[in-house]
């Protein structure tokens, strides 16, 4: 059975800057996008870009990082994803799945810090790698 086709987003939500990244058409590979900036407290600007992105690049899946805690309870990170999420379905009117996301930021890190880049480029763009790596999981199980 072949897979759907269609552009999926990777989302790595954080409480100042939001990772976007995007698949192909046919869902092999995810790239990262743009790193989204907010000031924690009035999601609307975020929520508007994210929704611009979908009709720009014509999204049909949204993939939105959760960031559990280790020992399974809930953090108000994790609630504030939960709540951006539905923000985001009633913004593009795509429910977005879920995907744990604990330690990609660290991964990231170590992916930028691998290849050699300075700690002021990693900051630009770790939020997308971390969103390219909960994207990247989520093709690779379907």
């Amino acid at each position: 059975m072949a897979k759907p086709a269609g552009r999926i987003m990777g989302i790595d939500f954080g409480m100042k800057h939001i990772g976007v990244a995007l698949s192909d058409e046919l869902r092999v590979i995810a790239r990262g996008y743009e790193t989204v900036n907010w000031n924690g407290v009035d999601d609307s600007w975020a929520v508007n870009r994210i929704s611009e992105i979908v009709k720009e690049m014509k999204v049909n899946a949204i993939v939105l990082g959760k960031p559990t805690r280790t020992d399974g309870t809930r953090s108000e990170t994790e609630e504030k994803a939960e709540a951006f999420g539905e923000k985001i379905r009633e913004a593009t009117g795509i429910e977005p799945v879920y995907k744990d996301e604990r330690f990609t930021t660290v991964i990231a890190s170590r992916y930028l810090h691998d290849c050699n880049m300075n700690a002021k480029k990693q900051k630009k763009i770790i939020d997308q790698v971390a969103a390219e790596i909960i994207l990247q999981e989520y093709l690779d199980m379907l």
